[in-house]
């Protein structure tokens, strides 16, 4: 194809791809900065660039590529509680979840000290908000508002869930990102590059890069590893809060855990390959590098994997984020009813309302198929399947 700078690699069949996607894709492998593009088999449309893609380009990252949500991904760990610990109604649990853990636009009505947070180190947490000083004047005044956003669910795609492995072990796993705070620094910073001089040819002003070298790359590198490490952070005070949920619930059985598994799916990580140091932004994807474990989700009536990384170098060492979606959320919205939630999410203790049909299973891939187009990738090491799932 005419302008293509690099070949596409994809772990799914092309012609399951949207063409919208898959014009997105032809955009990105233009660029004049990209060195590689994989393509991951929950690919499908997004704003600013293609959900479950892998660019890598040389001295330039695109804003975006990465997304509003920046740095959001997953948390799991194991418990030493079993299906036969569980009661049968499963209704009380979800709501001391919900009582700890704000959801949608809800914060905690005071910071949550990360300290008293079990898992969770205070250690370097009051240098990460003398940071905050150095991100984009824009954001500022939203400080209070961020602070009482960490440790806070949001909406969309972004879950607590409680979930059984094939063995019967229960397990905690969370989904969320970097909050208002991510996406106010994404919003400014994109509308920075679009107004850029090397952007005005591109063919699609979402693709707009920020190059090496400039004030331009160096503001938003800043403003961007802030936002990963505020999602990071933000996992982990959610994932202590559950757990002090669990322990409470549970105190009988002194509950335990295993270390916490976590990873970011849409980010930007500064790696070398090919003998060339690159920016890799996973819009989507997960780093599967050789024993690095990772969480791929499906949907709030399928379950999830959780992973271990073959470090496939032909991917950049990257695998999917989920199962990926198989149609927009306004037409799922047409499509399916509460009866349809009800039925495809019968036997989960969860929101079966007409706010959450867009997250209906059938708006997704079937996750099984998406792990096998990926077993050169990663290798399962347990999957699991949730009993209760908190949305916001």
């Amino acid at each position: 194809m005419p302008g293509v700078q690099v070949p596409i690699r994809m772990w799914t069949d092309p012609a399951s791809v949207e063409d919208i996607a898959m014009r997105q894709l032809h955009n990105v492998s233009t660029l004049p900065w990209i060195k590689g593009l994989a393509v991951m088999p929950d690919v499908h449309y997004g704003k600013g660039a293609t959900v479950g893609s892998v660019i890598a380009m040389e001295g330039a990252v695109c804003p975006a590529a990465v997304g509003v949500d920046i740095g959001c991904g997953m948390s799991a760990v194991k418990s030493s509680l079993t299906a036969n610990d569980l009661p049968g109604d499963l209704s009380r649990l979800r709501g001391r979840i919900e009582d700890v853990i704000p959801v949608g636009r809800a914060m905690h009505s005071e910071p949550v000290d990360p300290s008293r947070v079990f898992g969770f180190r205070a250690e370097g947490f009051d240098d990460f908000w003398s940071r905050f000083d150095g991100v984009a004047d824009t954001v500022k005044f939203r400080r209070e508002r961020a602070t009482q956003q960490l440790g806070t669910l949001g909406g969309g795609n972004h879950f607590v869930e409680l979930c059984l492995d094939e063995t019967g072990a229960v397990w905690l796993m969370l989904h969320s990102g970097s909050r208002n705070i991510g996406a106010e620094l994404a919003a400014h910073h994109i509308a920075e590059a679009q107004k850029l001089p090397h952007n005005q040819d591109l063919p699609d002003r979402d693709l707009a890069v920020f190059v090496a070298d400039t004030p331009q790359m160096a503001a938003y590198r800043n403003d961007l590893f802030w936002a990963q490490e505020y999602a990071k952070h933000n996992r982990a005070i959610m994932m202590g809060l559950f757990q002090e949920v669990i322990r409470k619930e549970f105190r009988k059985a002194k509950v335990s855990f295993e270390p916490v598994i976590s990873c970011h799916h849409n980010y930007v990580s500064e790696e070398r390959y090919d003998g060339m140091d690159l920016l890799v932004t996973r819009k989507g994807a997960i780093r599967a590098g050789s024993g690095d474990y990772g969480i791929i989700p499906g949907s709030m009536g399928t379950g999830s994997y959780i992973v271990k990384g073959l470090g496939n170098e032909k991917s950049f060492n990257s695998a999917s984020h989920g199962a990926g979606r198989t149609m927009s959320r306004n037409q799922a919205k047409k499509r399916f009813t509460t009866a349809d939630l009800e039925e495809q999410t019968r036997g989960v203790e969860c929101r079966k309302d007409p706010g959450v049909v867009d997250e209906i299973p059938s708006a997704y891939k079937p996750i099984e198929r998406v792990i096998d187009q990926q077993r050169d990738l990663v290798a399962v090491v347990a999957k699991l399947k949730q009993v209760i799932c908190v949305k916001g």
